[in-house]
């Protein structure tokens, strides 16, 4: 964590992007005696890095689960800002298809018809998931020894 703190702040004018920081600071609700303490100090140090910090370092985190942070690094002056991103709407998620269907140098004519029901079977998706739905059809294709086409647009649900 010193070493990261350190590199932040020889850099000068920074974004220090923490994704999925819940996972860093795990565990922190309890009591240190599981690791001699060392959780608690490594996340110590960071809260008053936070708090205390002189170089301009803009920190952003992503959190998936935002009730699992201890509540100190909630805190006013440590992120000036909460908020919430939510999963895409239909009209996003067609937006987020449509990108990687031709981000894979396919052709978006040839899923024009199958593009709505795969907006509807994928609800609930995020826009990591949209993907990883058209790279599995990709992989499905290039197994059956053909082209990615509209009969893989099952693998999106």
């Amino acid at each position: 964590m010193r070493l990261a703190i350190q590199t932040a702040e020889a850099i000068g004018s920074c974004v220090l992007w923490i994704d999925e920081m819940e996972k860093a600071f795990a565990g922190m609700g309890g009591n240190g005696s599981m690791d001699g303490g060392t959780s608690q100090r490594v996340f110590g140090s960071f809260l008053s890095w936070m708090q205390e910090k002189t170089k301009p370092c803009f920190v952003i985190a992503t959190i998936n689960r935002i009730e699992g942070l201890p509540p100190e690094l909630l805190r006013k002056g440590r992120f000036d800002e909460i908020f919430f991103v939510g999963l895409p709407t239909p009209k996003e998620r067609a937006a987020i298809l449509r990108i990687h269907i031709q981000k894979f140098g396919r052709k978006l004519a040839d899923f024009a018809k199958e593009l709505d029901q795969m907006v509807v079977d994928s609800e609930g998706f995020s826009g990591a998931e949209l993907e990883e739905a058209v790279v599995t059809g990709l992989y499905d294709a290039f197994y059956h020894d053909r082209e990615l086409t509209s009969d893989d647009s099952h693998v999106v649900a």
